[in-house]
């Protein structure tokens, strides 16, 4: 690569960097903003304010040493260490705690406390994370990087975030038990799902393979879909403490949505399985009987 071509192509990565960070902050500030509305103050900042800015904090922090070393090993452990002191705090500084809040909280630290050691383990177990390859060897789009993932713990918990330091407080109703089933079967989707992609890839006999058995004889990404599920349980909850602007965090599993599918995982999961083994037939007739996403029996 000549000298003008490397020159526009670093110029391009610090202007992709600089606006996506911008983007991600503005977003999380925006939701922010609504789940402010009717909140718990303190010092005159609302909860949930000290919330995002704590998020991002950490992502911050963590990233100077994520680049000084040169390492992606911490970042999935850092988000959902985030996740658990973000909504402990929010728990411990918001009024009484009600029976919502409590399930809220406990919910997302049972998810997070689940799912950041297993992908710890899972990276450390592979030596890196493909998906930075590239991305680490970038100042900006590696920064970007973490800043998406403060946008991303911040927003997905922010239905929660508002139940947890709204002022008005809603009893146990329907909703709750609604939403707590969903998230529990979102939840036992995941868990089942991951522990079969953990088993299958563990036997050598397996390597350079793809899953197709299990729930994955559902969905090509049935880890994907329980997370969804149990994220929509999540604003399902939420939903009967939420009161005027704050019932714009509601779009939380939405985002989710769109990460998992259009951004992250589903369509860099997809892309690379294509690349490996678009010319199968064994391959083709999976994908062609198999939902992408969405989990249903498979065709006979």
């Amino acid at each position: 690569m000549s000298g003008a071509a490397r020159s526009n192509s670093s110029r391009d990565q610090w202007i992709i960097g600089v606006v996506g960070s911008l983007v991600a902050v503005m977003l999380a500030l925006g939701i922010a903003w609504g789940g402010a509305d009717q909140a718990i103050q303190i010092a005159g900042v609302p909860v949930i304010v000290l919330c995002g800015a704590f998020a991002f904090g950490v992502q911050w922090l963590m990233f100077l040493h994520a680049w000084f070393r040169k390492t992606e090993l911490y970042y999935d452990l850092t988000g959902s260490i985030t996740y658990v002191a973000m909504i402990l705090g929010a728990l411990w500084l918001g009024s009484s705690a009600d029976a919502r809040s409590l399930l809220l909280a406990g919910l997302i630290v049972v998810w997070a406390l689940r799912l950041g050691p297993f992908l710890y383990n899972r990276i450390k177990s592979a030596g890196e994370d493909r998906r930075f390859r590239a991305i680490k060897k970038s100042f900006p789009t590696f920064f970007m990087t973490w800043t998406l993932q403060g946008t991303w713990v911040f927003i997905t918990a922010s239905c929660a975030l508002a139940a947890i330091t709204a002022q008005s407080r809603a009893p146990p109703d329907p909703l709750l038990w609604i939403g707590a089933v969903l998230w529990l079967f979102g939840f036992c989707v995941e868990v089942i799902a991951d522990r079969q992609k953990s088993a299958f890839r563990a036997d050598p006999v397996n390597a350079g393979r793809y899953i197709t058995a299990g729930l994955w004889s559902w969905s090509r990404h049935p880890n994907y879909f329980g997370e969804i599920v149990l994220w929509i349980g999540i604003a399902i909850i939420s939903y009967p403490a939420l009161v005027g602007w704050q019932q714009l965090t509601l779009v939380s599993p939405l985002l989710v949505v769109v990460l998992l599918t259009a951004i992250s995982g589903v369509r860099m999961l997809e892309a690379r399985a294509d690349k490996a083994w678009a010319d199968e037939p064994a391959y083709q007739t999976y994908k062609r009987n198999t939902p992408v996403l969405l989990m249903w029996p498979p065709k006979r």
